[in-house]
């Protein structure tokens, strides 16, 4: 089977394409292996409201949560054993792309429980514990950005696990983020653990920038308000970028980096998140195609995946050198009296609230079904 033109020629700019999504279907039905093979798809992240969805669809978990109902397990045991083990299956499928990319790609993301998103200790030791579980070389602990989270990003490293940071929304996170990933690897280092076997991803949030950012230009409602709407997300991301390049491209912070990279310490890549089109007035490629660039990660969900394939332009780097145009487009949202501290605050404080939403809600339902089925099976 051949490889989609438009997703291949992104791939070939640098960009790894992986899927936003994951359920059992699309493991044993092949689904997943024919994106590999057709769609360029290297990588998949997971988070609770994907995993919700996929066990509220279908019939796919009824005979494991029977068995775990029989053996008397409870709703927060029954989630760990079935995402871990949708996880682990979707490692294995990826362990082909894993092995011929040197680790770089062939990624499947887990997170921690987002209740435990301010809670640095817990975070660090559930971290640890999926870890175990999973047992695949190819596995990423997805940790949120929250202030709390970056001692636990420093920590779970150190201990020579691969960490997918999320729901990074500020330029200024991203830095503090690159900062705890470093210092992760150097704990790593010293404990004995092979830096080269350690990868990251910074998954830097995209649309729901312009989600918030639009919203506050309607209600200002003035033409330079207006002509402002769905500029903030590629501007934020272009400028995250440029804050990569300073640390791991040769700007003036790049020193930390090179001497750990003598070590054979990997770069932590940018990941943009959130990258299906929530405003249907904007281009439904828009967060993939202007924000191409060496060294990224774009992970999609489906529907964005299957327009790039269809007709996905892909004009080759968007991003370097776009850092001076990017800030003009935050100076003038500045001058415009948007609150920029105050939208990362509430996309950070809704990023986590939504993933506790969907984790509570997929507790509750697993719950009336492990009832379910201990009623059926007395």
């Amino acid at each position: 089977m051949a490889q989609n033109e438009n997703l291949a020629a992104l791939a070939a700019a640098g960009v790894s394409v992986w899927l936003d999504d994951l359920s059992r279907n699309r493991i044993q039905s092949g689904n997943l292996a024919d994106l590999i093979a057709t769609r360029s798809v290297v990588g998949v992240t997971t988070n609770p409201t994907i995993f919700h969805g996929a066990l509220s669809q279908g019939h796919d978990y009824d005979s494991q949560v029977s068995e775990l109902a029989a053996r008397g397990a409870d709703a927060d045991a029954a989630i760990r054993t079935i995402t871990t083990d949708d996880v682990r299956a979707a490692c294995d499928v990826f362990a082909p792309v894993f092995e011929a990319t040197g680790g770089v790609d062939g990624r499947v993301s887990i997170e921690v429980d987002p209740r435990l998103a301010f809670d640095a200790e817990k975070t660090t030791a559930q971290a640890v514990e999926l870890w175990k579980i999973v047992d695949r070389p190819n596995l990423f602990i997805k940790i949120p950005a929250t202030e709390e989270g970056l001692p636990a990003i420093t920590a779970v490293l150190g201990e020579g696990i691969s960490v997918n940071v999320t729901l990074i929304f500020s330029v200024k996170r991203y830095r503090a983020v690159m900062g705890a990933y470093l210092e992760g690897v150097k704990k790593a280092k010293a404990a004995g653990h092979d830096p080269a076997k350690i990868h990251s991803v910074a998954s830097f949030f995209v649309s729901r920038v312009d989600t918030e950012i639009d919203k506050r230009l309607e209600a200002i409602g003035t033409k330079e308000a207006l002509a402002l709407r769905g500029k903030a997300g590629v501007a934020n991301a272009r400028l995250a970028y440029a804050e990569y390049q300073d640390v791991f491209d040769g700007g003036e912070h790049t020193s930390t980096y090179v001497n750990l990279a003598a070590s054979g310490a990997n770069r932590q890549r940018p990941l943009w998140a959130s990258t299906g089109v929530k405003n249907p007035d904007y281009p439904d490629t828009l967060y993939v195609t202007e924000l191409v660039a060496p060294n990224t990660v774009n992970t999609m969900p489906e529907k964005t995946l299957e327009a790039v394939a269809d007709h996905g332009e892909s004009r080759g780097d968007a991003v370097v050198g776009t850092a001076a145009a990017a800030k003009k487009v935050f100076d003038q949202l500045e001058a415009l009296g948007i609150d920029l501290d105050d939208v990362f605050a509430v996309l950070e404080r809704e990023g986590v609230d939504k993933f506790e939403k969907s984790w509570e809600e997929l507790l509750s339902a697993t719950a009336e079904e492990l009832n379910s089925a201990s009623t059926g099976n007395s």
